[in-house]
């Protein structure tokens, strides 16, 4: 079974590149980057329906979508 990828935040450009880069360096690979430039993530993960939704801000900040299971990375540059 193959697991289908996909970075998506809400960020827009120039953040899109430290993303990319980042990515590229680690010798990760994404199926799908979207970059929503501000827009509510929370909507459009509920259209997009994630099978599984991993966030580096904790669930009270950014409550997942609904009907996805959702875990908390607990590292990252700063989690507040």
């Amino acid at each position: 079974m193959r697991i289908r990828t996909a970075l998506v935040t809400a960020r827009g450009a120039p953040a899109h590149e430290r993303a990319i880069r980042t990515l590229m360096n680690w010798n990760i690979e994404v199926d799908e980057a979207m970059f929503l430039g501000g827009l509510d993530k929370a909507s459009f993960l509920r259209e997009f329906e994630p099978d599984f939704f991993l966030t580096t801000r904790p669930a009270i900040s950014n409550p997942p979508p609904a009907d996805a299971p959702s875990g908390h990375v607990a590292s990252g540059v700063r989690n507040v």
